[in-house]
């Protein structure tokens, strides 16, 4: 199909894109690997930034288009998709309700996306994560019958705003893509992004065909597995395809994964990720997270190093931001950058 004869659905420009595509000489140079581009998604925003804001664009769009008074979301206690939906939700003058996993109200202070949480208004509900994954359909149910109850209309997000509706998000991001490429005079061969919800590369997988990307799109699992994830975004493609009539052949596509990275688990980093983190900001100024893109990238250059990409001239990663998620882990940071 071409480009034109996609039809995108309502959306709110909430982020500031396009987001730069830039080179990472020195760091590449000193380890003799091939050029790495970061798409600086970290980029799209000040507090709210990120790869969720692109997906909130069309997801929040779609809650004020129902005429929502609460947005009702989940996720991680560090959550980045939840601080996003919580100060964009402020920005809109929207209630905001997060389900965040954990057994109990945190003890300490909080810091990090669950300071930004609490600055933005939002209201927290704390579930342990194994009542969440067992019982989330009651839970979701009874939320939205309390606000029903007050006269209030609840819309809500899934995890990482990765659906039908914010697909959207890196279909759109696909298209800023083609454009990079073009200013660059550059073919790269693959985009590599971290996978924590499935709905970035789904997104990109969709967008490199509807935008002529020759590049194979990979995702860096960084919590279950590849087979979760390929029946994930089998599934979020279709779901896409159903909803919005895309044309597009999603059955054709095939979902790539690169396995094994991560680690003990979700938001649980090695110090060899940390010590990645530190050198990528030592040489380049650019900073990752360690429960998505420093996990991710650490995994990117075992992979370069073991011959995944035959030393292709340019390869393209999506720092998909995070930068609050670093400050729970400030105490082994301070270990490592004080030797």
């Amino acid at each position: 199909m071409r480009a034109s004869e996609l039809v995108f659905p309502q959306r709110l420009r909430l982020a500031q894109t396009p987001t730069p595509l830039m080179p990472m000489h020195r760091f590449c140079l000193a380890r003799g690997l091939p050029l790495i581009w970061l798409k600086r998604d970290d980029l799209t925003h000040s507090t709210a930034s990120g790869n969720k804001i692109r997906k909130l664009e069309f997801c929040l769009a779609e809650a004020m288009q129902q005429q929502a008074d609460v947005v009702l979301t989940y996720g991680g206690l560090q959550s980045n998709h939840c601080r996003a939906t919580a100060l964009l939700c402020a920005q809109l003058g929207l209630r905001c309700h997060l389900v965040l996993r954990s057994s109990s109200r945190p003890a300490e202070p909080a810091d990090g996306n669950l300071l930004l949480d609490q600055l933005a208004g939002a209201r927290i509900s704390y579930v342990a994560a194994r009542e969440l994954a067992c019982d989330a359909e009651r839970i979701e149910t009874d939320i939205v019958n309390e606000y029903h109850q007050q006269g209030l209309r609840t819309y809500c997000i899934p995890i990482g705003a990765s659906d039908a509706t914010g697909l959207w998000g890196y279909v759109a991001a696909a298209a800023e893509l083609a454009t990079d490429f073009d200013i660059h005079s550059i073919n790269p061969a693959h985009i590599v992004t971290a996978s924590g919800s499935g709905g970035t590369q789904s997104g990109l997988m969709a967008g490199a065909v509807a935008f002529g990307l020759s590049a194979k799109v990979w995702g860096i699992n960084v919590c279950d597995d590849a087979h979760w994830f390929q029946q994930k975004i089998r599934d979020d493609l279709t779901q896409w395809d159903h909803k919005y009539s895309t044309g597009i052949d999603v059955n054709s596509l095939t979902v790539n994964m690169l396995d094994g990275h991560v680690g003990e688990g979700y938001a649980k980093a090695s110090d060899e990720v940390l010590e990645t983190i530190a050198a990528v900001a030592r040489s380049e100024g650019i900073v990752f997270d360690p429960v998505y893109t420093g996990k991710a990238f650490h995994g990117l250059l075992k992979e370069i190093r073991a011959g995944r990409f035959d030393q292709p001239d340019d390869l393209v990663f999506m720092h998909t931001g995070g930068v609050f998620g670093l400050f729970p882990f400030k105490d082994r940071f301070s270990q490592l950058v004080s030797c």
